[in-house]
């Protein structure tokens, strides 16, 4: 989801209610790990964008040709249009869960993380909400602006809002960017 309806904002108790939901994701020893930033502040979004956009120049910079020409003519208005946006964080040293499965693998606490976002998005999709992750950042920009815990690491940032038209097909393969192919299974 790329592009929003700028002045039709989803109500306070439908995004609580996400929230909600995403508390209810599954979370290795019950650690449950997820902080979601909400980004209200002005200051703080333009700080957001000005770092799209210098990553968006670096990774225009290391494509060549007609892949070159189609990236930079794919527009991200989230960042300008979505009226919520939200920064999406692991918090990596956290007592719930008592360390229970992310002693042996504590990246488990990051996947905990992104099955929140996961049930989020879902139950925002089903509601008629869009969300789309801008994933051409700076992490650390990124938790500089927003100013949040040294221990917590960036996983995601979603913009917010109703979607500017409906399509089955992401806009990227649309594009042409890369069609969608189905995901291998391999037996043992």
């Amino acid at each position: 989801m790329r592009h929003f309806r700028a002045q039709e904002a989803p109500d306070e108790a439908t995004l609580a209610e996400l929230f909600d939901l995403a508390a209810l994701a599954p979370s290795v020893g019950n650690c449950q790990p997820t902080r979601f930033v909400r980004v209200d502040d002005q200051a703080r979004r333009a700080a957001i964008r000005a770092n799209f956009e210098n990553a968006n120049r670096e990774a225009l910079l290391a494509l060549s040709g007609e892949r070159a020409a189609l990236y930079a003519r794919l527009k991200l208005a989230g960042l300008r249009d979505a009226p919520v946006q939200i920064a999406v964080f692991c918090d990596e040293t956290t007592a719930q869960g008592h360390g229970l499965g992310a002693r042996t693998m504590p990246e488990a606490r990051r996947y905990s993380t992104v099955c929140a976002l996961h049930t989020f998005w879902l139950a925002a999709r089903a509601r008629g909400l869009g969300v789309g992750w801008v994933s051409i950042l700076d992490p650390a920009q990124i938790a500089d602006a927003l100013d949040v815990s040294s221990v917590w690491t960036f996983i995601a940032y979603l913009c917010v809002g109703f979607p500017l038209e409906e399509h089955l097909v992401p806009e990227l393969e649309r594009s042409g960017w890369q069609a969608r192919e189905a995901h291998p299974v391999v037996r043992r």
